[in-house]
This record gives structure tokens, C-alpha cells and sequence, in this order.
């Protein structure tokens, strides 16, 4: 069992249902910071829900992985001859959560040559033949050594164990929160990039099962592709899958027509060597997507300075696809049953003023008396730290943020431009 909760990092847009009645007098506007944000008093955003259940909340709790890839994953592991798989598991998380992003040659260019300013400063003339050994044996000490991992089918069963119930668990809450904001999109193409054992498919077979009906694994392992299409047959290599339309394929499809409604890539990012490599797939990745590219990675620094990167070459792209014009915007980022950590970003086609322009909650709200800490990311990329209470923001506003958590939207609106409004009060004690 997984938790399906990581750290919300970006900006959240997506859509609301606006209702046709009169905003009560506790849902009046208020400046949550003064000049702001405002409460959004211009729909009527609990309708007949119960605060414990208004439309910001998006935490999806404890996620099972189906019994069946369950049984299938167990059958395999049984069967397996490898000796100590709890420790090779172990070994495999840890390194897998330490691992830093490859360094690019400019970077080691320039590590290259203020190491031999410095050697240069302290050397003599016997010594200057010397200095080329001294500055190499110096960057291998101070340099990150990135390693590609080669997938074998040992290696393969290894990280079935490590990371297949993590996996499902993070893509399961990407998909949720689509679902949870767009119930009347249903897509019928997916392709998974850098697939691995599958569970994309299987987490969206769980989440939008009886409208999808063709799956795309994208492996470079062989190896990953027979486990993975080994799970979807009960742990044995004939027999039935148990998900439908699902097809195998080392290389990423080259024709620029072939569009799916949700191409995804979870942490497969960071098995790329290089940064134009992922510049590359990336760009490949966004020009097959149809509606929703949704990026995942390990909830590390070097996690989400990957996905910042992908963000910003989507949105800041100047290339334009004659088939598919539409630009992108930002839809979604991103306790013991087992804790999955993650970072994510759900990227978009479409125009984001369509979307919802609700502030996500980016850090664990401070619960006080008769005072409610939020610290937000609005839709403009500020980030503001709210202080709510219900004497100033209204009963039903104060009341949803108590039971919100990290993650949750607020419902509260942000435009650009406000006339000035009286000091805030001191919070309620």
C-alpha cells in the first residue's frame, strides 16, 4: 500500500463550475493579503458539499495496487533464483533517491579550467608537466559520476520490487487530479515513455478503464518490456493481459501525426544522459501529446529541477507544431502505509484562461485558534502566505482551509489588478 501525496510544487490551473446563486454575506469579498486575493465569492463553490469536501480538495488517500498485479508480481519474484533481493531492493532505493543529475561538458569545461587557474598560481616549472594529470585526477575526486543503468532481467525483477507500488501510487494521484477537475474527459490513447514494469498502465486502466483502448509502452530495455507484459498476463508469458490495447515498443514512435490524448513519463527523465537528450525527448514527448503531458519524478532536488526544466521548454518553446498549434499551460504539480515522495507537473494544450484560477496550497497548513495558516501559489507564480479567519473571510472560506492540506486548492481568486484595501486584521485569538 502507497500514499498517492507529494509535494506540490507548481502552479495549478484548472476549471470551476460556476453556480447561479447569490453569494451569502460570508462569502463576501475579503483581501486574504491586502491588495491580493479575494475570496471567490463569484460561484458558488460548496453548492450542497460539506466543507470536509469542497472542490480544492484533491488528496488522494491510500492507493492499493490491483490484487491481481499483486499476484503477478509475487509469482514472479517467487520464481526468481536471486539471492538477497531485500538488500539488492535496498541498495537499488537508495541509490535511485541519491542519485544526482548527470554533469553537462560546459559545466565540466569550466570546472576544468578554474582547476588549473589554481594549479597554474601555486605551480613551477618542473611541475607544469605535471598539471594536465593533477587537474584530471582532481575533477574525478570533486565530479559526480553519472552512470547509465542497463536493465537486465535481474535488475529488472530487482526494481519491480523497489519501486512498482511507488510508481502506480504517484501516477494514480497525476491521473486523480484530472479526473477529480475534468470528470467529462475521456481518453482513449496513452503513451508511456520509459514504461518500465508497466504500472502507468495499470493505474490508468484503474482510473480510465472503460474509455482507453490503446496503451504505448516505450522502453529502450527488453528486458523491462517482457516483465512488464509478464504482469499483464498473471506473471506468465501466455495467457490473456489483463489490460486490453496494450503494445511494446523500444523506440518512440517517429511519425509526427501520431498524437495520444496522455503521454506520460514517469522517472525516466533522469535515466537521460544529458540535458539536450531530455531537451530532445521532451520536445518529442509535446508534440505527441493531444491533451495532457504529465511529467513525474522523485520528490529530490534533482527531481524537480528536471521538471522546472521541462516546464519552462514547454511554456517558453518557440517551436510551433503545424500540427497542433495549440500552446501549453501548466494544469497540475504537484502519510505509515509506505510514503511516496514526488514531484510532478500535468502540462496542457488549450488556453489557460478556461482553466480555474484557484491558488494550490504549497506548504502543510498551520491550524491555530480562530486562525488558519495557508501559504499559496497563485496563478500568476507569486508565491503569499495567507493568514484566515472567519471574522474577516467568512465562515465557509476559514472553515475549508482548516480541513485543507498540502496539495488542495483554496477557493479563493487572485486578480492583477485591486484597489487598495484597509490594513489586515490581526489574526483572532
Amino acid at each position: 500500500m502507497a500514499t498517492a501525496r507529494g509535494p506540490a510544487y507548481l502552479l495549478t490551473l484548472g476549471r470551476w463550475r460556476r453556480g447561479l446563486g447569490i453569494a451569502t454575506q460570508s462569502r463576501a469579498l475579503a483581501a486574504l493579503v491586502p491588495g491580493v486575493s479575494q475570496v471567490d465569492n463569484k460561484s458558488d463553490f460548496l453548492g450542497k458539499r460539506s466543507h470536509r469536501r469542497h472542490p480544492g480538495i484533491l488528496q488522494l488517500s491510500h492507493v492499493r495496487l490491483p490484487q491481481v498485479l499483486v499476484d503477478a508480481a509475487q509469482l514472479l519474484l517467487l520464481e526468481s533464483s536471486m539471492p538477497n533481493m531485500e538488500k539488492q531492493v535496498q541498495a537499488l532505493t537508495n541509490y535511485l533517491w541519491s542519485r544526482h543529475l548527470p554533469v553537462e561538458p560546459e559545466e565540466l569545461q569550466r570546472r576544468a579550467v578554474h582547476l588549473e587557474k589554481k594549479f597554474l598560481e601555486n605551480a613551477d616549472s618542473c611541475q607544469m608537466e605535471k598539471l594536465c594529470g593533477e587537474v584530471l585526477h582532481a575533477l574525478r575526486r570533486t565530479t559526480y559520476h553519472w552512470q547509465e543503468l542497463s536493465y537486465s532481467e535481474g535488475l529488472s525483477l530487482v526494481y519491480m520490487a523497489a519501486r512498482l507500488d511507488g510508481g502506480f501510487a504517484a501516477v494514480s494521484r497525476a491521473f486523480h487530479e484530472i479526473q477529480a477537475r475534468l470528470p467529462e474527459f475521456q481518453p482513449q490513447t496513452l503513451m508511456d515513455f520509459g514504461s518500465g514494469t508497466g504500472s502507468v498502465t495499470w493505474a490508468a486502466h484503474s482510473t480510465w478503464g472503460q474509455s482507453l483502448r490503446e496503451y504505448m509502452c516505450v522502453d529502450s530495455s527488453a528486458a523491462m518490456l517482457e516483465l512488464a507484459e509478464k504482469l499483464l498476463k498473471g506473471g506468465s508469458g501466455s495467457g490473456m493481459p489483463y489490460v486490453p490495447g496494450v503494445f511494446f515498443r523500444q523506440f518512440l514512435p517517429v511519425s509526427p501525426k501520431v498524437q495520444f490524448d496522455v503521454v506520460v513519463s514517469a522517472f525516466s527523465l533522469s535515466e537521460l544522459p544529458s540535458k539536450a537528450n531530455r531537451t530532445d525527448v521532451v520536445q518529442t514527448l509535446w508534440r505527441k501529446t493531444g491533451h495532457f503531458l504529465i511529467l513525474v519524478e522523485n520528490g529530490t532536488k534533482a527531481g524537480h529541477s528536471l521538471l522546472m526544466d521541462a516546464r519552462d521548454l514547454v511554456l517558453n518553446g518557440k517551436e510551433k507544431s503545424p500540427l497542433d498549434p495549440r500552446p501549453g499551460f501548466v494544469f497540475a504539480p504537484n502519510k505509515k502505509p509506505k510514503e511516496e515522495k514526488f514531484s510532478m507537473v500535468i502540462l496542457a494544450r488549450g488556453s489557460p484562461e478556461e482553466a480555474n484560477r484557484w491558488p494550490r496550497i504549497t506548504q502543510p497548513v498551520l491550524k491555530r485558534p480562530r486562525h488558519v495558516h495557508c501559504h499559496l501559489c497563485c496563478p500568476d507564480g507569486h508565491m503569499q502566505h495567507a493568514v484566515i479567519t472567519a471574522r474577516r473571510h467568512g465562515r465557509d472560506l476559514y472553515r475549508c482551509a482548516r480541513v485543507s492540506s498540502w496539495g488542495d486548492r483554496l477557493p479563493v481568486i487572485t486578480p492583477s489588478e485591486l484597489p487598495p484595501s484597509p490594513a489586515q486584521d490581526p489574526p483572532e485569538s
